[in-house]
């Protein structure tokens, strides 16, 4: 573990110029989205009062995959040039390498949705497999560079387990396509994926600070100072959504930082409103078949999903969900914090 001097040395320079980037990309991006009528358009299934947002544009999540990689590139020869950096350099450009990977998959869907009007974009099957892909590559990658760690920390243990690497590559597969997936579903609300996502990548920036992982460090700071930067235009009334293009790449870094750390089981803390989204979906559609194939009319257990759907629809504000979830977040954050440090 580093001082904390060195936490924020390392953490600063990222932070501060992915959000100066994004922050300034706005008023640019924002109003050459309206220009090519990028606009979003509201699924018919979701809260009736969301159609005002028909329009809005979308694929903001261009401003800060901008922003985190010329912060990225930046620091790493900034702090090489300094002689601060090992191999870690590689490490961190494959992260962001599979990362975009990840964000390019959002942006065809996005394309096909938007440009295309083919409001579904990819199906589920072609995005599932182009994931896939995604994962065995950075595995491969990882492997040939000889920093492939099968260890997988235990919560509330200071036991870390070894996998073997038959076991290890298909639980990484799952572990990238269903954070991808839940960081998507919760991208809802205006603000509610960003916000979330700050307080998550505060989270891997500390951890990266304990396990001494610059590079990590590097992206995490990064990832957190664009989405605050980009939070002046999504926060509720929201000017933007990142969209597909955004929101796959959050979900992708987040499954990556953990994953290089062996954090891989503490995601269920720290992503807890993650996987409460994609539960909440997962158990509305089981239940509605099951009762609909016995009963012959389907019901529900909540009143929309996912999630956060269902606390609109019992009168609760965006902001107050934002709020609340964000609220649970940064807790259960703290939380796989103190565990970290103590059994670390």
């Amino acid at each position: 573990m580093g001082s904390l001097g060195n936490l924020a040395a390392t953490s600063l320079l990222p932070f501060v110029l992915a959000f100066a980037i994004t922050a300034v990309l706005g008023p640019v991006f924002i109003p050459w989205l309206h220009k090519l009528k990028f606009g979003q358009e509201i699924r018919e299934e979701g809260p009736k009062w969301h159609q005002k947002k028909s329009g809005t544009p979308t694929m903001g999540g261009i401003m800060f995959i901008v922003g985190i990689g010329i912060s990225v590139i930046v620091c790493t020869l900034f702090f090489a040039l300094k002689g601060n950096l090992n191999t870690t350099t590689g490490k961190l450009a494959l992260l962001f390498i599979i990362a975009l990977g990840f964000g390019i998959i959002g942006f065809i869907d996005d394309y096909i949705k938007v440009v295309k009007k083919r409001n579904l974009g990819l199906t589920s099957a072609q995005k599932f497999i182009l994931q896939l892909v995604l994962t065995i590559v950075y595995v491969a990658a990882l492997a040939a560079m000889g920093g492939l760690n099968t260890s997988v920390l235990i919560p509330f243990t200071s036991f870390a387990w070894n996998m073997p690497i038959w076991l290890y590559i298909p639980f990484v597969m799952f572990i990238m396509v269903g954070v991808v997936n839940a960081v998507n579903l919760t991208d809802g609300l205006d603000g509610l994926a960003a916000t979330v996502t700050v307080i998550v990548s505060l989270f891997f920036v500390l951890a990266a600070w304990i396990f001494e992982e610059i590079g990590v460090r590097y992206l995490a700071a990064a990832m957190m100072g664009a989405l605050i930067g980009f939070l002046i235009y999504n926060k509720y009334p929201a000017k933007v959504f990142m969209g597909d293009t955004g929101s796959l790449f959050l979900g992708a870094s987040v499954a990556l930082l953990a994953i290089d750390m062996g954090l891989h089981i503490y995601l269920i803390i720290v992503g807890f409103i993650y996987f409460a989204e994609t539960l909440s979906v997962i158990l509305q559609t089981a239940y509605f078949k099951y009762t609909k194939k016995k009963y012959g009319e389907g019901r529900r257990i909540f009143k929309m999903s996912p999630l956060h759907h269902h606390f609109e629809m019992c009168g609760w504000s965006e902001k107050k969900i934002v709020g609340v979830f964000s609220s649970v977040t940064f807790i259960l954050c703290a939380i796989a914090f103190v565990l970290i440090f103590v059994l670390r």
